[in-house]
């Protein structure tokens, strides 16, 4: 059951599958470290729901939901 990180609820896990679309913001995301296998957790949410906190390969990263929806993934 594939989502998008988006979706994610608090303090969930899930591993990264894809990083829809191509250009300049997909290669900036898989740089960031957004690659297929990662698992990412959700830590926090902004009082309006956008941005997002979310921790990958130790690292906390700051996406708004429109660049967290690019990126599909599976719940642990």
């Amino acid at each position: 059951m594939a989502f998008n990180l988006a979706q994610l609820e608090l303090g969930a896990r899930a591993r990264v599958t894809l990083v829809a679309g191509s250009g300049a913001l997909a290669l900036r995301l898989l740089e960031m470290g957004f690659t297929p296998g990662t698992v990412v957790v959700l830590v926090k949410r902004a009082p309006f729901g956008d941005p997002l906190e979310l921790q990958v390969r130790g690292c906390h990263v700051s996406l708004r939901k429109a660049e967290a929806s690019r990126i599909e993934a599976v719940p642990l």
